[in-house]
């Protein structure tokens, strides 16, 4: 299969990121580029859109704050968040 070579810009992070998973498991950029993005767009074609989490959030200054805020006082977990981490099974009936 012939093949193309395209650019992006990505950031310095991201970077070091594929750098040392590379390095990691003996496989070249290019490879881990495509295995990626096939990866990416089955997901897209085959997942609903609702349940595809993106990488990275972009907050407003104002729901920042609020998050914030959120983690400063954090609400009380409900029952079943405690049983959850409690290794106690639902009860859930369908």
């Amino acid at each position: 299969m012939p093949e193309t070579q395209i650019s992006a810009h990505i950031s310095e992070e991201t970077k070091d990121q594929v750098d040392r998973y590379v390095s990691a498991h003996g496989m070249k950029k290019g490879a881990l580029v495509e295995q990626a993005l096939l990866h990416h767009l089955q997901a897209l074609r085959e997942l609903p859109a609702d349940v595809i989490i993106p990488p990275r959030l972009e907050l407003s200054a104002a729901s920042f704050a609020h998050a914030s805020e959120l983690t400063l006082r954090p609400r009380r977990p409900t029952k079943g968040i405690r049983d959850l981490m409690a290794g106690k099974r639902s009860e859930h009936k369908s």
